[in-house]
């Protein structure tokens, strides 16, 4: 069976995907913005949608209170 392109995508895919951690992936949900769906208690990713938001820069933030 063909893998489907355009499938929602877990936290974890997406971490590997972007080339981060998972929690980078929920810090930019939180902080930044991060276009992510949630679907009961699991946070889900289009690629297509994430590839603009960086971008766009959705990932590029100054340094904020308590981050390094």
């Amino acid at each position: 069976m063909v893998e489907m392109e355009d499938r929602w995508l877990s936290v974890e895919e997406m971490a590997k995907y972007v080339g981060v951690s998972n929690d980078t992936v929920y810090r930019w949900i939180d902080g930044h913005n991060m276009p992510a769906h949630r679907m009961g208690r699991l946070w889900k990713f289009k690629k297509d949608e994430v590839d603009e938001w960086v971008k766009s820069g959705g990932a590029r933030r100054t340094k904020g209170k308590g981050e390094e």
